[in-house]
């Protein structure tokens, strides 16, 4: 009889799998209780001259790289961060991936995770429901491994990628400790932000006693855009995104790992910034320095140099014996031209707190990128940081850096060759 290789905790893939298959029921329904079934019409919106299909769906199982990395971006963000219980053992790490992988290829079909509405009155429900006949609303759930899920708690450190390191401290930088790091991270996007937010409560429900909650942020309003979208704008009213990574060549050569560990081939590495906007402050600024802020107009989104956005900026053109885009504008700062040709894909979303202690507005920018090399975000801030005319009305104050491994073939799960 054949048997399935067993990793060194003695657990063999074919019963993390079907184990987690057991606990989340198979499509067709779920143990104890009534699965809901998907939307049987369609539901399209029409939002900003955009056609929004909330039945869509992206396959978890994709091949090479994870869902949610070059994926379209989605309007709706909910990113959470984690730290792995100090109880929690190797096993328990392995059995929450292998659970969340299951859990998160049935919600990205716009699946519960169990049982919405149990049999039995004494029963608790396995799906918190929230998202019934919503539809996947083009769901991507996207796992990312922090620095310190290396340690020595785990017998990880082997695995640990070359690249994976705590980013240095960065000009501008005014971090809060609680929304800096974490072990685990989780990206949830979707059309819908109710269908974002289930997924992320669903998964951290199912990985409650191996793992807690450390920082999340709710976004809206993507502020990246890919290949046939129109560009977003962020909280300050300009165009975000105009020239981000849009075509397969770039992203192989500068988003895809190629050369680090084998299990991250594939792989790439996500920063994750949470950039607060002094709103009240920008908008008593004139048009002028607004534009002269960012190099470009705010209203086409065209290069000040150029009359429409995807004019590429001419950063040696003078006016009256001065650079008509200023060499400190974001623009320039941010152009490849100017940073040896370092590129990254950014998908950034807006985000809003609320008021803060002052009764201001309390908002800003979720401010997410992928690169193969974490040192290609580093030059990026180091230069923005230090002399970016937009620092006068921004501050940086939340941090993570996560390697997303590779996703997995059909019948396993994310990370698993972390255990074999």
């Amino acid at each position: 009889m054949r048997t399935e290789p067993t990793g060194r905790s003695g657990l063999s893939r074919r019963g993390l799998v079907s184990g987690a298959g057991v606990v989340l029921g198979a499509a067709a329904g779920f143990a104890g209780g009534r699965a809901l079934a998907s939307p049987g019409e369609a539901q399209v919106a029409e939002e900003a001259g955009e056609s929004v299909d909330f039945t869509q769906s992206y396959d978890f199982y994709t091949g090479d790289h994870q869902v949610g990395v070059d994926t379209l971006p989605q309007r709706h963000i909910v990113f959470m961060t984690f730290n792995v219980a100090a109880s929690a053992s190797k096993r328990d790490l392995q059995v929450l991936f292998a659970r969340w992988s299951a859990a998160i290829s049935q919600l990205m079909k716009g699946r519960p995770v169990g049982s919405v509405e149990p049999t039995r009155a004494n029963a608790v429900p396995q799906d918190t429901g929230e998202a019934h006949e919503l539809g996947p609303a083009s769901l991507t759930v996207t796992l990312g491994l922090g620095p310190s899920l290396f340690d020595d708690r785990f017998g990880l450190a082997a695995y640990r990628p070359k690249l994976l390191q705590d980013l240095p401290t960065l000009p501008s930088d005014q971090l809060r400790p609680e929304l800096v790091g974490g072990d685990l991270s989780l990206q949830a996007c979707a059309d819908d932000p109710q269908v974002a937010y289930h997924a992320i409560r669903d998964l951290a429900r199912l990985g409650r006693g191996t793992v807690t909650t450390r920082w999340t942020v709710l976004g809206f309003g993507r502020a990246s855009a890919g290949l046939g979208q129109s560009t977003p704008r962020n909280l300050m009213g300009f165009k975000d995104g105009t020239r981000n990574i849009k075509d397969a060549a770039d992203l192989d050569d500068f988003v895809w790992v190629s050369d680090d560990l084998d299990w991250m081939k594939g792989g790439t590495y996500q920063v994750v910034r949470k950039i607060r906007m002094d709103i009240e402050v920008w908008d008593a600024t004139t048009i002028e320095t607004q534009h002269t802020t960012f190099g470009r107009d705010k209203g086409v989104g065209a290069p000040l140099t150029g009359s429409k956005e995807f004019d590429t900026p001419d950063f040696t053109a003078t006016a009256d014996g001065k650079p008509v885009i200023d060499p400190a504008s974001h623009v320039a700062l941010a152009a490849h031209e100017n940073n040896g040709g370092v590129r990254i894909l950014r998908r950034g979303y807006n985000f809003t707190d609320g008021l803060n202690d002052l009764g201001q507005l309390d908002a800003g920018l979720l401010f997410i990128c992928y690169q193969k090399d974490p040192q290609q975000f580093v030059t990026l801030q180091t230069r923005l940081g230090s002399a970016d005319l937009l620092n006068e009305y921004i501050a940086h104050i939340g941090s993570g850096i996560f390697a997303i491994p590779p996703a997995p073939a059909q019948g396993h799960y994310l990370g698993e060759a972390l255990f074999g």
